[in-house]
């Protein structure tokens, strides 16, 4: 299992991200993921989940209404859309997929830093 995320960077309060997570070693289109992130000396956090087809997505009371939770199962991708981005949501961002082959491990990518800062 493969998770790499991208798409973190510096940005302004207000302004916009994508982050993509591209997935490998596993059937993509058969198992639910998610966003996390950790901000420095806080643990990590949910920020969004989506089932395996793109249905039912959830969010953290924090970025609802702000962060969007898409997928795209030809290209083994899943996408967070951050809109309105506050400086509390600066953290690094990681994506993660559990229970593949039915074990109850989680597997997380290497992370992406999100910095909103003027």
């Amino acid at each position: 299992v493969q998770l790499v995320e991208s798409g973190g960077g510096l940005v302004q309060p207000g302004g916009s991200l994508r982050l993509s997570c591209a997935a490998s070693g596993f059937t993509f289109g058969g198992y639910a993921m998610s966003w996390h992130r950790q901000a420095p000396g806080k643990e990590r956090e949910l920020v969004a989940h989506i089932s395996s087809v793109g249905s039912r997505p959830n969010y953290a009371d924090s970025v609802k209404g702000r962060f969007a939770i898409f997928r795209d199962n030809v290209k083994n991708t899943v996408y967070l859309q951050m809109n309105s981005l506050k400086p509390e949501d600066t953290a690094v961002y990681y994506c993660a997929v559990s229970g593949v082959g039915g074990l109850r491990t989680t597997y997380w990518g290497q992370g992406t830093q999100v910095t909103v800062s003027s």
